[in-house]
């Protein structure tokens, strides 16, 4: 499968074929095009913390939702830090308000709760979407290199087994848009982190380059990582596009720093 490119009323957004084949949930992932937001953030910013007029940002989620589809009121969305831990999410943390704080720091979520609509943030980080449509279960999760490393997404995928009795053969994955092994150039840490925690299945996602530096494909890392856990690689979807390569398209933060916003994912279970 592959993962198909959308406009709507002039918001532009991808979605896994995979997803849309399977029914039962709505999701996409945006770009930075067809929002109301100006300058520096111009013009489709979802980011709740990077400066923003709150009514341009409130405006762009109402323009990207409707989009979608999914229902602005039943957002879930959490104050990310790197990490690896994973929410059961509950209709207690459904948001009255956009920027009501969170009052929980997590990179994954995972719920069964019909209706929830989880948002993930990103800016070159990967999103990583899960769904199974078994028993009907849906997870998110935010995977900068240290969560790739700590292996979040398949965290977030043992959660649904845990808690909810899904199968690793039953999950779904879309693994979005996001920096990839083009534009990732690094210091060997991230490498030897890597192969700390894949160990040999980490080799073919590494490059080395001239004087200690490296490339590394965070998307084929985070799928490793599924794989390993029993996910079938044909029920992996892979958006090809680099957020890096693509800063018109999309908000970098590699490319422009501090001065940008954010794009989100969203994964809502339908009723």
């Amino acid at each position: 499968m592959s993962f198909s490119e959308h406009n709507v009323n002039g918001v532009v957004y991808t979605a896994s074929d995979l997803f849309t084949q399977a029914g039962g949930v709505i999701h996409g992932f945006s770009t930075r095009l067809g929002g109301v937001s100006t300058g520096h953030l111009a013009s489709m910013n979802l980011g709740t913390t990077r400066g923003d007029n709150p009514e341009a940002v409130r405006e762009n989620y109402r323009r990207f939702f409707s989009a979608v589809g999914a229902d602005l009121n039943r957002i879930i969305m959490s104050k990310q830090v790197h990490g690896d831990c994973i929410r059961t999410a509950t209709s207690a943390d459904i948001k009255q308000d956009l920027y009501d704080p969170e009052g929980y720091e997590t990179d994954g979520l995972v719920t069964d709760l019909p209706g929830a609509a989880l948002v993930i943030f990103s800016a070159d980080c990967i999103p990583v979407l899960l769904y199974d449509p078994v028993r009907r279960v849906i997870g998110a999760a935010h995977a900068g290199w240290r969560g790739t490393a700590a292996g979040i997404a398949a965290k977030a995928a043992q959660a649904m087994m845990d808690r909810y009795g899904c199968q690793a053969g039953d999950l779904l994955a879309a693994i979005g848009p996001g920096i990839s092994k083009c534009c990732f150039e690094t210091h060997a840490d991230v490498a030897n982190a890597m192969m700390d925690a894949l160990g040999m299945h980490a080799l073919p996602y590494l490059t080395t380059l001239p004087a200690g530096k490296f490339r590394v494909d965070l998307k084929g890392l985070n799928a490793r990582w599924l794989i390993n856990l029993g996910v079938p690689e044909e029920r992996i979807d892979l958006s090809e596009a680099c957020t890096a390569c693509l800063p018109e398209k999309y908000w970098s933060h590699r490319v422009v720093g501090e001065q940008r916003g954010s794009q989100i994912a969203v994964l809502q279970l339908q009723s």
